[in-house]
């Protein structure tokens, strides 16, 4: 089995939809033996699922010569601000001031 990256770019207004569509095409690739790598039949399956999905705008799959485990720059810099974010209830709102 060959190593692949995927990436995909959904819709906004679908955007709710990201995290069932995660589970389905990873449900897709572990249904078949796969991990992180899958046979060319599961990518061609996996690659028509993206085309006929209305909320996926756009999707690109890179062959890699192994495995990459550690997770992307854009991850970590989403997680760290999650990580230092104020929750939305402990944001207090500033009055406006009257002109």
């Amino acid at each position: 089995m060959r190593h692949y990256e995927i990436v995909f770019i959904v819709h906004p207004d679908q955007s709710e939809q990201v995290p069932a569509m995660v589970e389905r095409y990873k449900a897709l690739v572990t249904g078949r033996s796969g991990q992180i790598e899958c046979d060319g039949e599961t990518l061609t399956e996996l690659e028509h699922a993206f085309k006929f999905n209305d909320a996926v705008l756009r999707h690109l799959t890179i062959k890699m010569s192994k495995a990459v485990m550690t997770p992307s720059p854009m991850m970590k810099e989403e997680k760290s601000r999650s990580l230092t974010a104020a929750p939305a209830a402990e944001v207090k709102a500033e009055p406006a001031a009257a002109v």
